[in-house]
């Protein structure tokens, strides 16, 4: 059954409140976002203290926690996990700059962040009561006995002390809610002057990847399918490309490299997954700007939708998310209509459905090039009309049914996945 062809038209005020959404949910961030909101939380409350605290107690959801046990932070010469992100959060983090709160931390900070360690300032627990899978609440105290508290809960910067960061959650709740036929109309005809900000994730993620290739980051999947090794098996096709250079991206942000990448709802990995395959294909392909612009449009904002009813953080890695986005905008490069996008949305949810997330680590490259890979054969069946349907598993004739039911798989029905993922994790040795 194909999908209805009938494209709908958007007013000028759901055209603004979709860029809005857009602006929103895509912006440059340093670091994996986990540790990363935690030391911006960290950053808030010491900067109310005023001064640098001599205890900082934390609580944080499961999901925070799996997050950031496993991860590179950035600027720490390769140190891992919360401990250094927290320590670096309350001696050179700033909470204007958001998610990239430690960009300005110095080596000098960095020293003073290993002693602060050293000396067991830090105390870190399991937030039980609050149900939120975003959570983090920090209690900064200084000599005297003085506390300031910060939380965030919701989204990776939207604390609920009243700062400016608030206005972000009035925002969420006024979103639009969109459909993948609103996506593709806006992506497909809005100005082009009003989507040219997207190049921006072109420019942050290729230097991402670039610094990947030159660096020896994590487990340097993308290297090795730059190699000769990867090379003789993989050649040198379009197919290779897109790989490696998305994996050299993740590689280098999952080692934590002290470089910003473009990230998508609260994820940079999620950033790099919708903009490199998307990138590299059109280079290759030879599309032109206005292709890519709103290739990389319709990538970036088909993952937005999904996460509107997954979440911010589940059970389920994010790559199947953006994946899915590079997916259509590789179907749109290759000159698909709306169909063909559709087609390419459940070949993919056909596939990746039920991969989990077992938190943010260098191994994030393998799942990411996973998701990537599976982008281009789904793009590649879907330009020939050819998908998978209703007949079959979870796909529903309407894609958006679709999406809802690996959303609905993903938010709801991988709980107990995800209690059981950390029981594992936080368990490895005893």
């Amino acid at each position: 059954m194909s999908e209805n062809t009938e494209i709908p038209v958007l007013t000028d005020e759901e055209r603004q409140e979709i860029l809005q959404l857009l602006h929103r949910e895509v912006v440059p961030a340093i670091g994996c976002t986990e540790p990363m909101a935690v030391a911006l939380c960290v950053a808030r409350a010491t900067e109310m203290l005023g001064e640098r605290p001599v205890h900082i107690d934390l609580h944080l959801s499961a999901n925070i926690l799996k997050n950031a046990m496993g991860v590179g932070i950035p600027g720490t010469g390769g140190m891992i996990g919360l401990p250094i992100a927290v320590a670096m959060g309350a001696i050179g983090g700033k909470s204007c700059l958001g998610l990239e709160v430690l960009r300005d931390c110095t080596t000098t900070d960095l020293e003073a962040a290993r002693q602060y360690i050293a000396e067991d300032h830090i105390d870190i627990h399991l937030e039980e009561k609050d149900p939120d899978k975003l959570f983090i609440h920090a209690v900064v105290s200084d000599a005297k006995g003085r506390t300031k508290e910060a939380t965030i809960k919701g989204s990776h910067t939207h604390f609920e002390d009243g700062s400016p960061q608030v206005q972000e959650q009035e925002c969420r709740e006024q979103q639009p809610m969109l459909t993948l036929h609103t996506v593709y109309t806006f992506a497909t005809t809005a100005p082009l002057d009003d989507i040219r900000f997207i190049l921006e994730a072109k420019r942050l993620n290729e230097a991402a990847a670039a610094d990947g290739l030159r660096g020896n980051y994590g487990h340097q999947l993308g290297k090795t399918m730059c190699s000769p090794l990867g090379r003789g098996i993989m050649g040198e096709s379009i197919f290779a490309k897109v790989l490696s250079e998305t994996s050299c991206a993740c590689d280098a942000r999952m080692a934590g490299a002290k470089i910003p990448v473009m990230s998508n709802s609260g994820s940079g990995n999620q950033g790099i997954c919708a903009t490199m395959p998307v990138v590299v294909f059109a280079r290759e392909n030879h599309n032109t700007e206005e292709e890519l612009i709103r290739a990389l449009t319709l990538s970036h904002l088909t993952a937005v939708y999904i996460k509107q009813s997954l979440g911010c953080l589940s059970a389920l890695c994010g790559c199947v998310v953006a994946s899915t986005g590079s997916s259509c905008g590789i179907t749109y490069l290759m000159g698909g209509d709306y169909n063909q996008i559709a087609h390419s949305v459940k070949n993919m949810i056909a596939n990746l459905t039920g991969m989990i997330c077992d938190g943010a680590k260098p191994s994030c490259a393998l799942k990411l090039t996973t998701g990537v890979s599976t982008a281009v054969m789904s793009a590649m069946l879907a330009i020939q009309h050819r998908y998978v349907t209703s007949a079959e598993g979870i796909i529903d004739d309407d894609v958006d049914k679709s999406i809802h039911n690996l959303t609905s798989i993903g938010s709801r029905g991988m709980d107990e996945t995800d209690r059981f993922v950390l029981d594992i994790m936080t368990h490895k040795g005893s």
